[in-house]
């Protein structure tokens, strides 16, 4: 094996040059190195799609969307295993796809997508994609909200006509997408989700809160087109154990729930949280990503006082005053204790931060783990 630094060598006459999607493509110098040389920039999802041809015979479910993807996905994946058919679970979430042991024949490979992934892949064929919904994130990547919406739209323009495309329509971005898709031909394929459909969702204790029936809308779409019997996906939905950081329950400690949502780490992907219970003191703050809560007003008359930390505690809490009782607890920590010690029975306390962990923690799951051990250490 040779090892040389791709910016010094000449790149003419490589296949590609394959890169992490957490390289940012519009920044980085390779991107203009490549593009001179004539080369594709390829990620792994993109080496997947063309090594396919040589692995038995299978099916691809490819998920995307600003919000809720993980937890699409890994209820696809929870479905497709309980209807006894093999499954890997890859992409954005659990191990690297590649990194992974073929299926099978009859096998179905469930990956979750970013936008990013997508840049990077031009031959993936799903059969059966997923748009879950699109609002403004990773804007420092995109030359603007169309573009990152576009990225997304291209999972569905690699597509074959037959394929089905499952897409929520709740955000008019998502439901251009989904009318492109139709006048392309491909009127059939399509399966839209529709928002504020009530279901009942008592029997699924993983699946609380209205974002989370969209969830399950789009993975039961995703699931009959795949040909899984109605049985079989009412199982899966009820013995799905959630994925933790995302709304996961951690305990109930005298009448009181706390729920560890770690994971939202925009106000959009917040939002849901504070709708899914009647009483919700809020632990909120780390690293804003934007100077509003405007997205988290849905939710606000829910919460019986909110608890603001990190380097955006300041922020937020001069946004919520008159909004709300609000107190500058600093540390999770403390924001647990004293959240703890206001709650009564029949509340929850709940971190869903709004914000990425990085001022205080090295990702959103120490952040998880760490009001995890708080709530442990209340007694």
């Amino acid at each position: 094996m040779t090892v040389a630094d791709p910016l010094e060598i000449d790149l003419t006459g490589f296949a590609g040059v394959v890169v992490s999607p957490g390289v940012p493509l519009n920044k980085h110098p390779i991107a203009a190195k490549a593009r001179d040389a004539g080369v594709p920039i390829i990620g792994d999802i993109e080496l997947f799609a063309q090594a396919r041809a040589e692995l038995p015979p299978h099916k691809v479910v490819g998920i995307t969307g600003t919000n809720g993807k993980s937890t699409t996905t890994a209820l696809i994946h929870h479905i497709i295993e309980t209807a006894g058919i093999p499954a890997r679970l890859g992409g954005n979430i659990g191990l690297p796809i590649l990194g992974q042991d073929p299926l099978p024949e009859g096998g179905v490979y469930v990956l979750e997508l970013s936008s990013y992934q997508i840049d990077l892949t031009f031959g993936l064929d799903c059969d059966v994609a997923v748009l879950l919904n699109i609002t403004p994130d990773h804007l420092d990547r995109y030359a603007g909200f169309e573009a990152y919406a576009a990225s997304k739209a291209r999972l569905f323009e690699m597509q074959s006509k037959g394929h089905a495309a499952v897409m929520g329509i709740a955000d008019a971005p998502s439901a251009e997408i989904a009318r492109q898709v139709a006048v392309s031909g491909r009127s059939e394929d399509l399966h839209k989700i529709a928002p504020g459909v009530c279901m009942d969702q008592s029997r699924w204790p993983a699946l609380q809160g209205p974002h989370n029936a969209q969830n399950a809308l789009a993975a039961i779409a995703a699931c009959e087109a795949l040909g899984i019997d109605k049985e079989a996906i009412d199982k899966g939905l009820e013995t799905f154990p959630g994925l933790p950081h995302r709304m996961e329950r951690v305990a109930t400690k005298r009448g009181v729930l706390f729920v560890n949502d770690s994971k939202a780490t925009n106000a959009d992907s917040t939002t849901p949280a504070l709708s899914a219970y009647p009483r919700v003191h809020w632990i909120l703050g780390g690293l804003a990503k934007t100077d509003s809560l405007e997205a988290c007003r849905p939710g606000f008359g829910h919460i019986v006082k909110a608890y603001t930390i990190g380097d955006a505690g300041e922020l937020f809490a001069s946004l919520l005053e008159g909004e709300m009782p609000v107190e500058r607890s600093g540390t999770l920590e403390a924001a647990v204790k004293s959240a703890a010690a206001n709650a009564q029975p029949g509340d929850t306390v709940l971190l869903s931060p709004a914000c990425a962990s990085f001022d205080q923690f090295k990702d959103y799951e120490a952040r998880g783990q760490a009001f995890r051990d708080a709530v442990e250490a209340l007694g």
